[in-house]
């Protein structure tokens, strides 16, 4: 069978990235430009990303193809990010992709920017569960903390989701604690840095119960209730991190933290720290701008929302007697949450696997990688693709 050549174009948030993939799983080139900006408003700004995005497109493609070593001539299709994500960075990329696709002659594959992130996963592990049916995959980034049990037939994968975030995402809630502690944005991977440094407490931040609800409360909740029979399992594994955000807040201001959170950050400004990465530099440098309670609360932080992701996760996996469990998304490259999953994997015996780190976070590689099965069933996208924020997958 020949080999065959997608092109990826990811542009849902903030990093502009594009990728040539072989068959679905041979990474040829993998190039993502970061937006540095956002880090000066401390999240997001749409309209800047969109921008940047447009700044940017257009050498990071020339680059992903240069790297390959291949011609557009060679590919075999064109993919790209269809949603979720921001209205306005999905529209350059998907417009990008629209023209490129027609230019070149070559079908366009629209993807699910989650559907991505689990085939970034499945990239290197798909050979090792093989036999594994149904997966029990947790997605879990900055925008999206969903679970979904993940069936293949036929070179398909089905998706049914069976729990998510009910307020905000977990890595949207180690960004805004990491703002109110006074640390850089994005504040994932400084949370984990430091969280080393500090001893958890266990009791500071207790498990959030979500309680079931009988019926929907919603038109489209009653709608697709309507549909359900009684041999449909409606068990929910829900989430919610609003409360912990709330609770490290009052923590704060009970124990009038907020003068040392200042000048730490008037500290981090004065090192020109704001817009770097701890892999950037030794954090022991820093080290001295934190004091154990600091410390000890982010700590405390990390592993409740580590353990709140573990318990969720295998309470789901055990259910729905999945097979296997694959955990994918920015957040899943945090080391206390691979070291948590891994250990709880190993008690129940299940197989787990995670990106690898570059994977971990938005790229094209994985929505080239989520693109191969449409390839092999030639599902195509329509010339008259836009952009879909609210895309839902499962």
């Amino acid at each position: 069978m020949p080999q065959r050549l997608i092109l990826g174009i990811e542009s849902s948030c903030d990093e502009t990235s594009a990728s040539v993939v072989r068959d679905g799983r041979e990474t040829l080139s993998n190039i993502v430009a970061s937006q540095l900006i956002h880090a000066d408003y401390g999240g997001v700004v749409p309209e800047l990303a969109s921008r940047e995005h447009l700044r940017a497109i257009t050498p990071v493609v020339r680059e992903a193809m240069h790297r390959a070593g291949v011609q557009y001539s060679d590919l075999d299709a064109i993919a790209v990010t269809e949603g979720p994500g921001l209205a306005g960075a999905l529209l350059v990329g998907i417009t990008f992709a629209k023209a490129l696709a027609f230019a070149a002659n070559k079908p366009l594959i629209a993807v699910n920017h989650l559907e991505g992130h689990i085939h970034a996963v499945l990239m290197d592990a798909e050979a090792s569960f093989a036999n594994a049916n149904p997966l029990l995959a947790l997605v879990v980034s900055g925008g999206h903390t969903h679970l979904y049990l993940a069936t293949k037939s036929d070179h398909t994968w089905h998706y049914r989701n069976v729990g998510k975030t009910l307020d905000d995402a977990a890595g949207e809630a180690y960004d805004k604690v990491a703002k109110l502690l006074g640390l850089p944005y994005p504040g994932g991977p400084w949370m984990d840095a430091l969280a080393k440094h500090g001893t958890a407490d266990r009791n500071l931040f207790p498990f959030t119960q979500i309680k079931k609800k009988a019926t929907g409360n919603t038109a489209p909740k009653l709608a697709r209730e309507a549909t359900l029979t009684d041999a449909d399992d409606h068990t929910r594994f829900d989430m919610s991190f609003s409360g912990i955000k709330t609770a490290v807040r009052r923590y704060v201001e009970i124990h009038n933290m907020q003068d040392s959170i200042a000048n730490r950050a008037t500290g981090l400004a004065a090192a020109n720290l704001l817009k770097a990465r701890p892999n950037d530099i030794a954090i022991s440098n820093i080290l001295p701008l934190f004091d154990a309670q600091t410390l000890n609360l982010i700590a405390s932080f990390q592993n409740a929302v580590v353990k709140n992701l573990a318990r969720s996760t295998f309470a789901a996996a055990k259910h729905f007697g999945a097979k296997g469990v694959l955990i994918s998304g920015g957040v899943s490259a945090n080391s206390w949450l691979r070291f948590i999953m891994s250990n709880n994997a190993k008690f129940e015996n299940l197989p787990i696997a995670f990106p690898s780190i570059a994977l971990s976070t938005d790229n094209a590689a994985m929505i080239a990688a989520a693109a191969f099965p449409k390839l092999q069933t030639q599902t195509f996208a329509p010339d008259t693709l836009e952009p879909t924020p609210q895309l839902r997958l499962g």
